[in-house]
């Protein structure tokens, strides 16, 4: 797994929300580390969160280094952000502990194109993500399922999918996580139907010519 790394600093004063403000006018976000023992309140860097963030899932772990306190293996597990101001309020960080099991949703990626599509097919992805158990270092960024032998009609469960034996999927096995689906084809006009338009067409003629 590739090592993402992020910096903090501690914050050992000045809370509350009119210090949250003056943090955020700083170009700072307020954050918290918690999951072993006293929580720890930190401060990050607004510009560098902002370019790293889209790479920060859920079952990412990243070494969050605290100037002057040490280094933290964390999740990121929550923000608060106001799309209006595009800003981000707040970050939940989540400490893993090594040896120790963690639980967490990993992002489900579709491998293939279904033998189905190949015949008209369209493919249906209804899981995105699955929720797993397992160490941290066994911890995956991403987990595939190879939908080319789907044809159509077909279901891709969660009970059918090959995953490592580190790693215990939470998420119910009879779960669909992507199908194969028939295109719906229009019904072909009827005599009747051609009749009736014919008939709306000709009512539609004699009441221009009144």
């Amino acid at each position: 797994m590739e090592n993402k790394n992020l910096s903090a600093k501690l914050r050992t004063s000045d809370f509350g929300s009119a210090g949250s403000r003056r943090l955020l006018r700083n170009g700072e976000i307020p954050g918290v580390i918690y999951g072993k023992g006293s929580n720890v309140h930190v401060i990050v860097n607004a510009r560098e969160f902002n370019a790293k963030k889209s790479g920060f899932g859920e079952s990412t772990l990243i070494t969050l280094n605290v100037a002057g306190e040490g280094e933290h293996r964390v999740f990121v597990k929550s923000y608060q952000e106001d799309l209006l101001r595009n800003c981000i309020h707040h970050i939940d960080f989540f400490e893993v502990t090594a040896g120790h099991a963690v639980r967490t949703h990993v992002r489900v990626e579709l491998e293939g194109t279904p033998q189905g599509c190949r015949e008209g097919g369209v493919l249906d992805q209804v899981i995105l993500e699955l929720e797993i158990e397992c160490l941290p270092k066994d911890l995956p960024e991403v987990i595939k399922a190879d939908v080319s032998a789907l044809q159509i009609n077909d279901t891709l469960r969660v009970n059918m999918l090959s995953v490592p034996e580190t790693i215990r999927i939470l998420t119910p096995a009879d779960e669909t996580i992507a199908s194969v689906k028939a295109v719906k084809e229009e019904a072909p006009a009827t005599d009747t139907d051609a009749a009736a338009a014919d008939a709306t067409a000709d009512t539609g003629t004699a009441e221009e010519t009144k």
